[in-house]
């Protein structure tokens, strides 16, 4: 076996020791408490007795074997029958594929399915999407009764064709995005996997595999769905999984295997055996799971009756975790949409950007503007003959004051805003996945963001370590390394250890308390100088942690038999990554973790030696026994180990854990509490070391005491706590306190900056523990320098809770840290009041947050506030929040692709964020604002004239202008020129990302509302007023004459509004002015039937015309320029 693998092996063993006992063999197989859930399953089969939850974390093989053969649990009621289970229901199927026949409609298919549509409903669904906004449908109704001869105005395909060319436009894009969609899911459908028959092992797609399949994984596979872990490779049949695409959480998380069949030969014995799997209903929750396993035949136990053995969510592999040691087969029990992982997916939703729904909102009171001129029409002419038939034909006359053309205006623009995204050479990889709400960037005001690869690179590092009169840094760990070998080599470390451990066992024979001080200098009350201090606490750091050693290489790192090690770079692993760190320190300064069993770990010490002796490859050993282990929790914020160095036979205890629970523990000092401080301020996490040497007298006195406690029948953990809590954790020696950085991404301080200044208040929402996600908080500045922290945790009941919030709401502007226990009763509760209450504040950190739990908050927080939240995140657990979010961005980083795909917009980089919203955001926004304020005047003009030529001619519903020129207007005359507005920009990017405050401004929705929409509607009024009325008023004698002057006077007072709006010159813009102009002079000759050539070419064509143009348009450019003198927008003072 590799020495990675014995390391997994040991590792298995020693993570699950929390009662803390001695390990009493290599093959004990680690076991979680049951869950509430469990237990209550346990209690209804009889078993509360013979399972109860003060059960160890950690038995034997042994016990395992009889407490499996003394278990009696009756299956369910409504699973008599081994064939029953429907999809979402609890189900019971046969343990041998060989007993299984697989019926393909009982459960769901194990497929991946993001795509929105499907053949048959792609147009219905595409069709409702568009006409459940007033705009289309107005559109629809027009274009219909254009069918109805009495209402027929002019050609079919003005009001048709446009309608259809809107649909195909938006139906190819949905189109294009679904088949997109479709692609990625099968290729996840596609991958292949082992799938393990009487015949041997067949390879198969992921799609392809069942409820009651046996599927064999390799070290780092994807777990294509939920599983039981029947068999490891590693003898005492545990493994590790990463799960954080699932939870968010980068630590390994331990499983199990059944030891009933890790116990089999190999995998192929797996098909000897008959019975049965008992898996309860599909939920959500992912740290619970209730089953039971029967064995008719086929182990040693079943000759006179079924095995039954209960089986918790230690015993699973969830989908979407992935094996990180060895090779494991599983028993496939949740596929497609009834595993953890899809549960906790939301469904992708269609998306509609604030916008749209406020240009829908326009189109309803320009309808209410169309109805009252049409109204007014018919009144002023009396309300003659069939009124109602005028009165439609008018509404039909005037429906250009709603242009079709807004909406493919405005998602032509999205394009281009997408498009300009993706190339931003500032923002390198970046993809617009949903290229229809682009402009929601500029009205971002909450940004939710996941802690783990996102703002962190989850990459600890040891950065401090305090010992009360002397700190070290990583750059005076030289420092450190001399004190070291000082010590050791004062000590003959490596040379007189035969003859120092027999001298100290002597000592130990007459029960001396000063046993081996005279090698072993400072362990007890002496005097002690500063290299004894350093090593003290060096040893302490290699010694109390719950890492494991591995390596690829299949050589050891230690020679038994020479006593010595060879010299070797390591590599760890451990459920922790500060644990890692702290490790990856000692062995820096020269202390290795060479070797770790359950009973056993071996330091290597390098820094005994010169670096050129260390180069030849060996350096002395120093040998502990692990007499008992007390594991962290999030209950007791500490974790300590009891050793015995066979060096000197002396027993110590070493404890390690938060400055709040260690500070009454350790022995009186004046210096903790304020290094602990200066550190946390620093965004650094906090461990503060104790020791202190035990007598084989005490030790004997806790062991008896523990073994005592252990026995308990009732209270047992309890017992166990108080027992350690009264010999060991009281008078420690403060030995120093570890400061550990969690390495933030580039830039994720300035970006949360600049968000802060720009008013986007940001929320960290984390699977992690609360005191790591507030040292995190303070590491990146989301909590500002002397701002308080407020901490909301374990509040379970509705009337703790309802408290706290109260307690908050008397507070200032503070940073609130709240737990997932207390969070989901707040949502459950007192949705309202807590989002009234955390809406307010700066920062808002959610620890212990489950995928669904993310979700829940993005939701309450968008019906409580109404305005715009941004979801960012990088794993496969933020997928849901980020669909939840109005815009939800996705970070291709260490946790996988999974959130960047489902993500409307994809970045390699948190700090790429700020440019996208502060920059970007702004862009899209102001230029769609003011491209729909533009279609709409364009709209407007064109229907006041009708107005206007209507009520001088008789009130008769006649077009004024019909067929080309109606379509060219809106088309080749207009299009380009006010398209290229979305070329536009006020400010350079410089100038926006300078000063973040511009983009708070956005947020307050002012360039497009209601008083910009009057403004715009007064201005059409004037214009289509005075165009039609001097044309009139200057026509000669013909009525081709009044078209041609008012319609040339109309495009030229269009072409030169744009070119009055345009505040940053594009090349494309010149171009579509010029061209559009030219074009409409070069039709003036194709389209005879419309203008007279004679009149046209006269000097008197040529004045009325400009004087139309100059009286439409002049006063008003002479009033904005006024209006930009004497009270000139924020952006303008800066430019």
């Amino acid at each position: 076996m590799s020495t990675r693998r014995r390391a997994a092996a040991r590792m298995g063993g020693y993570m699950a020791a929390p009662d803390g006992r001695e390990a009493e063999s290599t093959e004990e197989i680690p076991m979680h408490r049951l869950s509430i859930n469990s237990r209550a399953s346990l209690d209804s089969a009889g078993l509360s007795s013979t399972f109860s939850t003060d059960t160890p974390l950690m038995v034997t093989e042994a016990d395992m074997e009889n407490r499996v053969s003394r278990l009696q649990v009756e299956p369910p009621p409504s699973t008599g029958n081994i064939r029953s289970g429907k999809r979402g229901q609890a189900r019971t199927e046969p343990l041998n594929p060989l007993d299984n026949n697989f019926k393909k409609s009982r459960y769901p298919a194990n497929v991946v399915s993001n795509n929105k549509y499907n053949f048959i409903t792609f147009v219905p669904l595409v069709l409702f999407e568009q006409f459940k906004f007033f705009f289309n449908l107005y559109f629809l109704l027009v274009a219909l009764s254009q069918f109805v001869p009495q209402l027929r105005i002019g050609y079919l395909f003005t009001y048709v064709g446009p309608l259809v060319f809107v649909l195909l436009v938006t139906m190819g894009k949905e189109g294009h995005d679904d088949f997109a969609r479709r692609r990625r899911d099968k290729e996840a459908n596609s991958q292949r996997f082992t799938r393990l028959t009487a015949e041997g092992a067949e390879r198969v797609a992921s799609s392809k595999l069942r409820v009651g399949d046996l599927v064999e994984l390799e070290k780092n596979q994807r777990v294509p769905a939920d599983m039981v872990l029947l068999r490891t490779t590693e003898s005492a049949g545990a493994c590790f999984v990463r799960t954080d695409q699932l939870d968010g959480e980068t630590d390994w998380k331990l499983r199990i295997a059944v030891p009933p069949t890790q116990k089999l030969p190999d995998n192929m014995s797996l098909f000897t055996l008959h019975g049965s799997v008992y898996a309860e209903a599909p939920h959500r929750d992912i740290y619970d799971f209730v089953g039971t396993l029967t064995f008719d035949s086929g182990i040693p136990g079943t000759e006179h009756q079924p095995v039954k053995v209960p089986l918790g969510v230690e015993n699973t592999l969830w989908a979407n975790t992935t094996l990180a040691s060895g090779t494991a087969v599983g028993y496939v029990v949740y596929t497609g949409r009834d595993t953890r992982a899809a549960m906790n997916t939301g469904q992708a939703k269609t998306k509609v950007g604030i916008l749209d729904s406020e240009v829908n909102r326009l189109s309803k009171i320009l309808f209410v503007v169309t109805l009252g001129l049409s109204l007014a029409m018919v009144a002023l002419d009396g309300f003659k003959a069939v009124w109602y038939v005028t009165l439609f034909r008018f509404l039909i006359l005037f429906s250009s004051i709603i242009p079709i053309s807004l909406r493919v205006n405005l998602d032509m623009g999205k394009t281009v805003y997408s498009m300009g995204i993706e190339r931003d050479a500032e923002i390198p990889g970046a993809v617009m996945r949903n290229s229809m709400i682009p402009e929601e960037l500029g009205r971002i005001e909450y940004c939710l963001t996941d802690k783990t690869g996102t703002l962190t690179r989850n990459e600890m590092e040891l950065k401090r370590v305090h010992m009360g009169v002397m700190a070290y840094t990583a750059e005076t760990s030289d420092e450190v390394t001399r004190h070291l070998r000082s010590n050791l080599q004062s000590r003959s470390i490596g040379t007189t250890e035969e003859a120092t451990a027999a001298a100290v066992a002597a000592a130990g024979e007459a029960g001396d308390e000063t046993a081996g001080a005279g090698l072993a200098r400072g362990h007890g009350r002496a005097r002690r100088d500063m290299s004894q201090r350093v090593f003290d606490m060096v040893e302490s750091l290699a010694l109390c942690h719950n890492v494991t050693p591995a390596e690829e290489s299949t050589d050891d790192t230690y020679d038994g038999q020479m006593g010595v090690g060879v010299a070797r770079p390591m590599a760890y692993q451990a459920s922790s990554p500060d644990e890692v760190a702290i490790v990856q320190w000692t062995e820096q300064v020269g202390v290795v973790l060479a070797e770790r069993s359950l009973s056993m770990m071996t330091l290597r010490m390098d820094a005994a030696l010169p670096a050129e002796h260390l180069r030849a490859g060996v350096a002395p050993v120093l040998t502990y026994e692990i007499l008992h282990v007390f594991p962290f929790t999030s209950e007791s914020k500490r974790m300590g180990i009891i050793v015995r160095s066979q060096l000197t036979g002396e027993i110590t205890f070493i404890q390690k854990g938060a400055d709040v629970v260690m500070a009454r523990i350790v022995e009186y000092n004046d210096w903790l509490e304020e290094e602990c401080g200066n550190m946390a301020r620093e965004g650094l996490r906090t461990l503060v070391v104790g020791r202190k040497r035990l007598t084989r007298q005490a030790y004997s006195r806790f062991e008896d005491a523990y073994a005592q406690a252990r026995a308990a029948v009732a209270g047992r953990a309890e017992a166990m706590r108080q027992v350690v809590t009264e010999h060991l954790e009281h008078g420690l020696e403060l030995v120093g306190v570890t400061g550990v950085e969690d390495r933030l991404q580039d830039h994720v301080r300035t970006t949360l900056e600049l968000l802060s200044n720009a008013g986007v208040r940001v929320w960290m929402l984390t699977g992690d523990k609360t005191e790591t996600a507030t040292c995190v908080a303070v590491s990146a500045r989301l909590v500002r320098r002397g701002q308080l922290v407020h901490i909301i945790a374990q509040q379970r009941a509705a009337h703790e809770l309802r408290a706290a919030l109260e307690t908050l709401r008397t507070l200032g502007e503070c940073c609130l840290v709240i737990d997932g226990d207390s969070l989901q009763v707040a949502l459950d509760f007192f949705r309202d009041e807590f989002i009234a209450a955390a809406a307010r504040l700066p920062a808002v950190v959610c620890c212990r947050c489950s995928p669904t739990q993310k979700a829940a908050v993005v939701r309450a927080l968008q019906r409580y506030t109404r305005r715009r939240v941004l979801a960012v995140g990088d794993g496969g657990n933020d997928v849901s929040m980020i669909q939840a979010a109005d815009i939800g961005v996705g970070l291709v980083g260490r946790e996988g692709r999974q959130a960047s795909l489902a993500a409307d917009v994809s970045i390699n980089q948190f700090a790429h964020l700020a440019r996208l919203l502060l920059w970007h955001g702004r862009n899209s926004y102001k230029r769609s604002a003011k491209l729909a304020q533009f279609v709409i005047h364009r709209g407007l003009i064109i229907s006041i004239m009708q107005v206007v030529f209507s009520a001088l001619f008789y009130f008769a519903p006649i077009a004024l202008f019909q067929g080309m020129l109606l379509v060219g207007y809106t088309t080749i005359y207009t299009m380009a020129p006010v398209f290229s507005l979305v070329l536009d920009r006020d400010i350079s990017d410089e100038i926006a990302m300078l000063y973040p405050e511009l983009y708070a401004e956005l947020t307050k929705g002012r360039v497009l509302s209601l008083k910009t929409f009057c403004t715009w509607l007064l201005i059409s009024i004037y214009q289509g007023g005075a165009l039609m009325l001097i044309a009139v008023y200057l026509f000669d004698t013909e009525f081709v004459h009044v078209v041609s002057i008012a319609f040339t006077g109309l495009v030229l007072n269009e072409l030169l509004m744009v070119a009055l709006e345009i505040r940053t010159w594009h090349r494309w813009m010149l171009w579509s002015i010029l061209g559009s102009l030219a074009v409409y002079i070069a039709s003036i000759w194709v389209l005879p039937a419309y203008f007279d050539l004679a009149f046209i070419l006269t000097p008197a064509f040529v004045w009325k015309t400009l004087v139309i143009t100059a009286v439409s348009s002049v006063p008003l450019y002479i009033i904005k320029l006024v209006g930009r003198i004497y009270a000139p927008p924020a952006y303008a003072k800066l430019t």
